[in-house]
């Protein structure tokens, strides 16, 4: 047989021909798009280059270097908006000809220092510091850097409108000290080196920046800002403060080259349909390397050459059993993790997660001016694996080929296009849209998105389709509120998106209001509702929801939320009415344990009926818990626990627990034990009684992105048992359900190694 393999740079290259039209139109916005930046001559700051490398024992020792003048007078964002930070905190920032510096000098009340030792950007529950830097000064877009008192590293970008991207990981340095006085923690310093080689900006002389300073202090639930951005308005980068003084300084070319070495030793149980069950012993030895360049000032050239696209995390505990639609895992594998948020559009197009198999890829990100822009190419073994071997496309590559473009306009706006296309064989799935993100004022936010699709199947069908996303949101101190509209035509399929569900019109609105007392144990508190209404194009309803709630934020890391949800939901062209109450908890409020709780009651809907059975509903009870415990600054031990049960259905129990050691901020030692039963009746379901029993090791020594060594062993058992032929009756192997996980179905060995060179 012959095997065919699409070419992705051609695929790619159809991609890049269908969006000229698009950039065409988009550059028409030039003549409006320069609306003038607004100078905000009270928020202006003034950074001195270094005659030497600031050093933190100097600054804890209170000498410091007379070019870098004191930034005090942090205020709240939350609890509090507006009011001084709690506890003192002082900021110096300088710079020489290849870092920036920030130097950190924080007061903490006794006893109410949180800091531990952590695996890389795991730092959210600690006290932290950071420095946001709009580089490009377009009020779009921020660098974020964030060290804990122990120096632990957490790094993103931040997009407005988006929110953060933690996947973002770059080369910078942290050292971090804890204060004593008397022998006992009343504070802690930090010193953040930031290359500007790991930066992109642009070549002028002369810098402005935005910039921001962040002190976070979790057993008080506060975050506080300089200078003071507040809730009071929907925008955030906007809030920064503009730093010049920056003066001759360069990006440089960084050059970075990653080669790798892996290894998995596999022992799996292999179940293909149509041929007897056996085990396969597999020893797969891997070789290759990434590559990153920056072009021009700021585009990034990611390529690789026989690619690792394996993740090493394992997948977060969810719920699969009696979902109607699919259930969405993210993404972990550090290639697509990375400027991720260059593809992300307000409805999800591009997830990379569909990539299941790539042969070898390129991701070319980065920003020109006013324009954001992504392209992605990539091969994909996946979709030719899956097809029958009788198939004459059994074995090809799919040739996959995304471009994300994206400009700003006027203050806060932007107007984007998105493209995709993913061929094999004959057939194709094209998808093309046009979205704008219109900031109206302040507070108020219009997004909208038109979306096209053309898909060929390899059976010759053939189909296209429209949809349409309109969503306006408003945010504010106290009251905020959305509404959103959805149109998908029937015949709209995307093969690389996130979209669960087509034919269908589906309205959505909601919102609450806030009282934020100014003083006492509650932070906020009040009401909120939330209405869904969802029909098919024929103008039958398929959905219904009413979901009214109360929710109360104590100042001490802790939630209550109490809802009501009301519905009718129409499935196999029949009408259910369900309901169900819940209530949620979550707190952090001591340092050595945590906890996080959900449980609700009702009714629920069978989407799985047994053969001959018509889908009903049941009493239903679902919930999850995960416990928290921090016995010291190195160890963390999580139990995390999911129920779903339908009455007389099924029942399912997810345990997993995870104990993480960190020895030094690059050497951890994580296990992970997990246990997933589905005990059902199988007169009125159409699942299996599956039980599965997993335990996970990982070794890490991760001392900055890019370098870093794993070993990792998983062993994987279930309620199955193999059995031989008997040469009688069974011809041929077989498997046969049994009472409990004995029977162990995978295990792996897998060491990688991989070596950071920069240039």
């Amino acid at each position: 047989m012959c095997v065919q393999v699409s070419n992705p740079m051609r695929t790619l290259g159809r991609v890049l021909a269908g969006c000229a039209t698009w950039c065409l139109a988009l550059s028409f916005s030039q003549v409006w798009a320069q609306a003038p930046e607004s100078v905000r001559t009270d928020r202006g700051l003034h950074i001195s280059p270094a005659a030497k490398p600031p050093l933190l024992a100097d600054y804890v020792a209170g000498s410091f270097l007379p070019e870098a003048k004191p930034i005090t007078g942090f205020r709240q964002r939350n609890p509090d908006d507006g009011k001084p930070v709690s506890q003192e905190t002082t900021a110096w920032i300088s710079y020489d000809t290849t870092n920036i510096y920030v130097i950190f000098v924080c007061k903490v009340a006794p006893g109410e220092l949180r800091a531990r030792f952590s695996k890389r950007d795991d730092i959210m529950a600690d006290d932290m510091v950071g420095v946001l830097l709009d580089t490009f000064h377009d009020r779009q877009h921020a660098y974020e850097f964030f060290v804990n008192p122990f120096g632990i590293q957490l790094d993103g970008i931040n997009t407005e409108g988006q929110g953060d991207d933690f996947s973002f990981d770059t080369y910078w340095n942290s050292e971090g000290r804890i204060l004593l006085h008397e022998g006992t923690p009343d504070g802690y310093a930090v010193r953040i080196t930031i290359p500007f080689k790991s930066l992109r900006f642009t070549k002028r002389d002369m810098q402005t920046w935005g910039i921001a300073l962040i002190r976070n202090i979790p057993g008080a639930n506060e975050t506080a800002f300089w200078p003071y951005i507040t809730n009071k308005k929907e925008e955030f980068v906007p809030q920064f403060s503009e730093a010049d003084g920056l003066e001759s300084i360069r990006p440089g070319h960084n050059l970075r080259f990653i080669p790798y070495i892996a290894t998995t030793a596999s022992h799996n149980l292999e179940q293909p349909t149509g041929a007897p069950p056996s085990f396969q012993n597999t020893l797969e030895p891997r070789a290759g390397f990434d590559a990153k360049v920056v072009l021009h000032e700021s585009l990034t050239l990611d390529a690789t050459v026989n690619p690792d696209f394996s993740q090493v995390e394992s997948d977060d505990p969810q719920v699969t059993t009696n979902q109607r639609f699919e259930v969405f895992f993210p993404e972990k594998r550090p290639f697509f993790l990375e400027n991720a948020s260059y593809f992300q559009t307000p409805q999800n197009l591009f997830f990379s997660r569909r990539i299941a198999d790539p042969d070898a890829g390129a991701r070319l990100t980065g920003r020109l001016g006013q324009w954001s822009l992504g392209v992605l190419a990539a091969g994909d073994r996946g979709p030719g694996k899956a097809l029958d071997p009788t198939d004459p496309n059994y074995g090809d590559t799919a040739a996959i080929g995304v471009v994300r473009i994206q400009r700003n306009i006027f203050t806060g706006s932007t107007i984007g296009m998105f493209s995709s296309d993913r061929e094999i064989g004959d057939g194709h799935n094209r998808v093309e849209s046009l979205d704008t993100r219109l900031k109206l004022s302040s507070n108020l936010v219009l997004t909208g998105q038109a979306m096209y699709s053309d898909t060929r199947n390899l059976d010759g069908t053939h189909s296209v389709g429209a949809g349409y996303f309109v969503n306006l949101n408003r945010s504010g101190l106290h009251l905020n509120y959305y509404a959103n509209y959805l149109d998908l035509n029937p015949g709209f399929h995307t093969d690389l998106g996130f979209v669960p569900r087509v034919d269908i019109r589906q309205g959505n609105s909601g919102g609450n209001y806030l009282w934020r007392p100014s003083s006492g144990p509650i932070s906020f508190f009040g009401p909120f509702l939330n209405l869904t209404a969802d029909w098919a194009r024929t103008g039958l309803i398929q959905d219904g929801r009413v979901n009214p709630g109360f929710i109360v934020q104590l100042r001490r890391a802790t939630v209550i939320q109490v809802a009501y949800n009301r519905a009718l939901e129409v499935y196999q062209n029949v009408g259910f009415h369900e309901e169900n109450t819940s209530v949620y908890f979550n707190s952090d409020r001591f340092k050595k344990a945590g906890v996080q709780a959900f449980f609700g009651w009702g009714t629920g809907l069978n989407y799985s009926p047994a053969d001959g059975v018509m889908p009903f509903l049941a009493g239903s009870q679902f919930g999850n818990t995960t416990l928290t415990f921090r016995p010291s600054a190195r160890l963390r031990i999580q139990q995390t626990y999911f129920y779903t049960r339908l009455a007389h259905v099924f029942t399912n129990h997810i345990f997993r627990s995870t104990v993480l050691y960190q020895f030094t901020p690059a050497f951890s030692l994580r296990t992970i034990v997990d246990y997933n039963a589905v005990l059902t009746n199988s007169s009125v379901v159409n699942y299996d009684q599956t039980k599965r029993f997993t335990g996970d090791i990982l070794f890490t020594y991760l001392p900055h992105p890019g370098t870093a060594v794993y070993v990792g062993y998983t062993n994987s058992r279930q309620n199955l048992a193999l059995m031989g032929p008997d040469g009688v009756s069974q011809l041929t192997p077989y498997t046969v359900l049994t009472r409990n996980p004995s029977l162990q179905t995978e295990g792996q060995l897998f060491v990688k190694l991989s070596y950071l060179f920069r240039f």
